[in-house]
């Protein structure tokens, strides 16, 4: 028998007497990937809008700069002050995946810095660093899949985070000269997108998400984007791309269908599951734009336009939470049952 998942009553870091730090979690290195991915867009833009594109994409590396710094020294912080938060999110069955935000974050910020000023040594080793901690996550996170601490409840689009990572690997390492060992993570991410995809509608089919938790549907678009990113920089033919490109397309729209009930939430950092794919997904038009059929960059640039309103208003409404003190608070948490099998 599995064990039971966390209730309120078992998780301390709830706790109304915790003060704000310790509510920090790993989620919080999630709008570091949507503002690196969003200059990474806009980077690849510059075909469109000459080098004001350029100089908003270094605009947005700094916010994202910024941000990682903060939320890291943060984070360090936190892990030394309150411990035990911690450890409740690494064992938590849902903000577990988030932990992949950290290398995900160095991995974004190394590629786009790679793009910006070319392969210095400095930039190679934050890749390389990134790489190591994304390897790490990775073991982790599939040897807790073989241990079966992994409910269907649990299941939910955040576990395309380390998933997205590995796709990550490639954006930077091909030209760093490090294609075999791109290659390599590009074949972990292409594998393990599926499988996740699989769980994920097994998981839906028995157990809905809860209305909380929609925005993150928009996750599912991020693989399918990263990956035809990842592909076009290992030099893999432009079909591969445009076929990547059309998965996530079709995923965007689906998502697009939960919006309304989105709106109707009030404003927690789940809402940030938005930004980061539609950065990702304005990032592959763009890059596949010239190639493609004529009329194809004005959409790829109304797609540019979506991620960065996106982002921006998600940027604000994260401001506003914090000044509240609604956002580093608990977070609501309804106890986990997993219905009962039917008989054999």
């Amino acid at each position: 028998m599995n064990p039971p998942l966390p209730t309120p009553s078992s998780v301390g870091l709830h706790s109304r007497k915790a003060p704000p730090l310790a509510h920090l979690g790993p989620q919080w290195f999630v709008p570091v990937m949507g503002w690196a991915g969003l200059a990474i867009a806009w980077h690849r833009a510059q075909g469109s809008f000459g080098p004001a594109a350029q100089a908003v994409a270094l605009a947005c590396g700094l916010v994202a700069l910024s941000a990682f710094l903060v939320v890291l020294g943060a984070s360090a912080v936190r892990a030394a002050r309150h411990p035990r938060a911690l450890a409740e999110d690494l064992a938590h069955p849902v903000r577990h995946a988030f932990v992949a935000a950290l290398p995900a974050s160095v991995l974004l910020l190394a590629s786009l810095g790679t793009m910006l000023y070319g392969g210095r040594p400095a930039l190679a080793a934050l890749w390389l660093a990134g790489v190591a901690l994304q390897a790490g996550v990775t073991i982790w996170l599939v040897a807790r899949w073989f241990s079966g601490r992994l409910q269907w409840p649990a299941v939910t689009p955040a576990l395309y985070v380390p998933i997205v990572g590995n796709l990550l690997v490639p954006l930077a390492g091909a030209s760093l000269e490090w294609p075999a060992l791109s290659w390599a993570f590009f074949g972990i991410g292409a594998f393990f997108w599926p499988v996740v995809t699989a769980m994920i509608l097994v998981r839906q089919a028995q157990q809905p998400l809860p209305d909380r938790l929609q925005a993150s549907w928009f996750v599912t678009i991020a693989p399918p984007a990263v990956l035809g990113s990842a592909a076009a920089s290992l030099d893999a033919p432009l079909p591969v791309a445009l076929a990547a490109l059309g998965v996530a397309a079709v995923l965007a729209a689906a998502a697009l269908a939960r919006v309304p009930t989105m709106l109707h939430q009030a404003f927690t950092m789940t809402a940030w599951a938005t930004a980061f794919p539609l950065a990702a997904l304005a990032s592959l038009a763009l890059r596949v734009a010239g190639d493609a059929a004529p009329g194809f960059a004005t959409v790829a640039a109304v797609l540019l336009a979506v991620a960065s309103v996106a982002i921006v208003g998600l940027s604000l409404a994260t401001v506003r939470g914090l000044r509240a003190g609604t956002l580093l608070a608990p977070e609501p948490v309804a106890t986990i049952s997993v219905a009962p099998s039917s008989a054999r």
